[in-house]
């Protein structure tokens, strides 16, 4: 027997997924990848110099423990690269650094949610019910609309902040590639403050978690706002997720950070110290020096976003065509990110051997085997299975890879009946 927790535990649909992929490339299927938010590294390489620094860092022999939260050199670098970027005032000792940022949104939950406390997030969204789930949160989950680019609206979030304690926004948003305007935000904001001067002394805050690590992946006219540079007062509530994964290309190098009130980060620290998920010292060191060379950063993100907002087009542009040609498909232009959203209206359809694909994971399997397309339904990211809507990650496939792709989805859909 195991624990409950461990026992109802969701494992990721993302991975299941990926591991069918997987398999029938071992076999020589030659199949569009476009399920995982990762990045082909020979596409995609981290920057040179911070390869280089990483090299260096582990030459000079800087593989002992860092400090728990994180190497000073690089919180100094973070200060500064977010007072620049986005005229974010915050102390090194308000910078919290771990593997990535994933233990970091953990960590947020785990140390603002006890058991039972009220967590407001929409759907789709990455990861938001699992980590609800993992702090036995009373979950309320808000389905949003195409309408409105799969944002929630204040409208919509305002009626459900009366007693929770934990906001999750993400913008650029996993899994749409869309995100906030100005005003969209401002209004949420305006929500988390007048909710919060409701609350009497004692009585835990309204919480808003930011997750800004595609900020620097938007596209166009597209521009990036955030909470506390919009209301300086939201300051006390405000915790953001960031850090080198998706703005860097480096998914694999393991650095990421959290910034907010001293008082949640400190307790997000003691959390972590005890899990052990820091970010390995050579890595540290090495984002720390590239970090500071803004010049470097704004040469390398320019060129990277231009590549995936080119592949984001192509990719857009296509589904557009075949729903000229009367498939019943269609895509969001993409703001941000690494993704395109895209519809399949295809569920209950029946295949040329009579079997009906009763769902979107049905419809998943069935494109990955017929027609060499790998996509992640929104299943995966909270909505219903039946829903028709699905992400595509650009991150490991070329434009060639792409190009080459829609003929053979062209030719599975139009077999279903």
């Amino acid at each position: 027997m195991v624990s409950k927790l461990a026992q109802n535990l969701i494992g990721s649909e993302i991975i299941k997924i990926g591991n069918q992929v997987n398999e029938l490339k071992a076999q020589g299927a030659e199949i569009a990848n476009l399920t995982i938010g990762d990045l082909d590294s020979n596409i995609y390489p981290i920057p040179a110099g911070l390869k280089q620094n990483i090299q260096k860092a582990y030459a000079d022999n800087l593989t002992n423990y860092p400090p728990a939260n994180g190497l000073l050199s690089l919180r100094k670098a973070v200060v500064k690269d977010i007072k620049s970027r986005w005229d974010l005032d915050y102390s090194p000792d308000d910078i919290l650094v771990s593997g990535g940022s994933r233990p970091l949104i953990y960590a947020t939950f785990k140390t603002i949610v006890d058991e039972g406390d009220k967590v407001v997030y929409a759907v789709p969204s990455w990861n938001n019910n699992h980590y609800a789930y993992l702090t036995s949160a009373n979950a309320v989950e808000l389905e949003v609309s195409p309408e409105d680019n799969f944002l929630p609206t204040a409208d919509v979030i305002t009626p459900h902040l009366e007693g929770a304690v934990l906001l999750a926004l993400c913008s650029p948003l996993n899994p749409t590639g869309t995100m906030f305007t100005k005003e969209q935000l401002s209004e949420i904001c305006e929500a988390v403050i007048a909710e919060n001067k409701k609350r009497g002394e004692g009585e835990k805050p309204l919480y808003l978690m930011y997750d800004q690590i595609y900020a620097m992946l938007t596209f166009g006219d597209s521009e990036h706002f955030n909470p506390v540079s919009l209301y300086p007062e939201l300051r006390d509530y405000t915790i953001y997720i960031d850090g080198t994964s998706k703005c860097f290309a480096a998914t694999g190098v393991r650095v990421g950070w959290s910034f907010g009130p001293t008082k949640v980060i400190d307790r997000m620290k003691a959390l972590l110290t005890h899990v052990g998920a820091w970010a390995p010292k050579p890595e540290q060191q090495a984002v720390a020096e590239f970090l500071d060379n803004t010049p470097a950063v704004n040469e390398f993100v320019n060129d990277f976003k231009g590549k995936i907002a080119h592949s984001l087009e192509v990719l857009h542009a296509g589904i557009q065509e075949m729903k000229s040609k009367n498939f019943a498909v269609d895509s969001i232009k993409p703001m941000g990110a690494l993704y395109l959203t895209i519809k399949l209206d295809y569920v209950g359809k029946t295949t040329e051997d009579g079997k009906v694909l009763k769902d979107s994971t049905d419809l998943v399997f069935y494109l990955i085997e017929k027609a060499g397309v790998a996509l992640v339904p929104f299943s995966a990211f909270g909505n219903s299975r039946e829903m028709p809507w699905f992400r595509a990650s650009v991150g490991a496939c070329s434009v060639e890879d792409l190009q080459k792709m829609f003929p053979k989805l062209e030719n599975a859909l139009a077999k279903l009946k």
